[in-house]
């Protein structure tokens, strides 16, 4: 004999109660059409047996909809926090779900079994992704769910994929034009990964050829930009960090180790350039008199460091609700859509030597 009790389902407090099933049902998901003898009778029998109530996740299930979304990375669950672009776009994606009374379900896994796993069982009605770069295993996951899906970036050409993303080549030319018109010769990029776990000094040939399409379409942008003010792309020290303050901080001692350091850095991401600022302030590398930096993103953080960055700053925040309407709305459509960016001019760029 199965000595585990089985569960108390409506049927057995319908039966207990002395009513319908369905009016058993209607005293807890409609009560105000059941008269309050009999919504007491049911609420008793409920209480006799043990019975909590309805299975939420099952009158969801049933509704066909959820309204809930789930916000999926390949990264640890503590990038949504740590990092300042993904805050700035959570806020986005918070706001947007408020409005509208969904939930959000963050979803993360520290290996490929459990994010398997957790993308497979999420309670959600679609997905926004972040990091589409080297998380094709997490668009194929996703893809099975059958769900829509929008990808926060491009990363790679592929149509089926819904994405919202922007030019990154034209914000990479922006960044290095305005370094170009200052005057600055000497340049050099503290880029992205090109590929998974990538990290050191790089050509340009092979950072052109990154497998990222994000880090590649930027250094081909900074390239055309520096080649298009007259210096020779080939001299452009370029380091390819992690995104971290490890990698970043080798790559400036190796730019600074050289007999001609550069005057101008070209930083990936603002986490890259605020990480840069404090590493040159430390050795009294002033900015922007000896240096200039710029960023991209335009995370909040930038207009209060010291100096305040400049950047090229994408709609993150809007790109974050976006993709909640995406979502919400879906209609079949697959949707591409590019987000124009901005140069945000703050202190510290300037002349060469000023």
């Amino acid at each position: 004999m199965n000595s585990r009790a089985r569960p108390i389902r409506l049927s057995d407090v319908a039966k207990a109660a002395g009513v319908s099933h369905g009016t058993a049902s209607n005293v807890f998901s409609r009560p105000e059409i059941v008269r309050e003898e009999v919504r007491e009778r049911v609420r008793e029998a409920a209480e006799k047996l043990g019975y909590g109530g309805p299975d939420p996740k099952g009158r969801l299930l049933r509704a066909g909809k959820v309204n809930a979304i789930g916000v999926a990375t390949a990264e640890p669950l503590s990038y949504f926090f740590d990092d300042p672009f993904a805050r700035v776009v959570m806020s986005g994606i918070g706001k947007a779900c408020d409005r509208t009374g969904a939930g959000i379900a963050l979803v993360s896994a520290a290996n490929d079994e459990h994010l398997a796993w957790n993308i497979g069982s999420a309670l959600v009605d679609g997905f926004i992704v972040f990091c589409l770069e080297g998380g094709s295993r997490l668009i194929d996951l996703t893809r099975e769910r059958g769900l829509p899906f929008v990808a926060l970036d491009f990363g790679v050409d592929d149509p089926t994929i819904a994405a919202l993303g922007v030019d990154d080549a034209e914000g990479a030319r922006m960044a290095a034009r305005h370094l170009a018109e200052l005057g600055h010769k000497r340049f050099a990029i503290l880029s992205l990964e090109f590929d998974d776990g990538g990290h050191g000094p790089a050509s340009p040939e092979r950072a052109r050829s990154a497998v990222y399409a994000g880090t590649r379409d930027r250094i081909s942008g900074y390239l055309d930009a520096i080649s298009g003010a007259g210096v020779d792309p080939a001299s452009v020290q370029i380091y390819e960090t992690l995104n971290d303050e490890a990698t970043t901080h080798a790559g400036l001692e190796y730019f600074f180790a050289a007999d001609e350091p550069p005057t101008a850095i070209l930083a990936m991401s603002d986490k890259v350039a605020l990480i840069a600022l404090e590493w040159l302030a430390e050795r009294g590398i002033q900015v922007p008199g000896r240096v200039s930096v710029v960023g991209f993103d335009g995370v909040p953080e930038g207009e209060v460091s010291e100096p305040p960055l400049t950047t090229i700053a994408q709609p993150m925040a809007k790109m974050g609700s976006r993709a909640v309407e995406i979502i919400l709305g879906f209609d079949g459509t697959v949707r591409r859509e590019v987000m124009a960016v901005e140069l945000v001019v703050r202190n510290s760029t300037a002349a060469p030597g000023s």
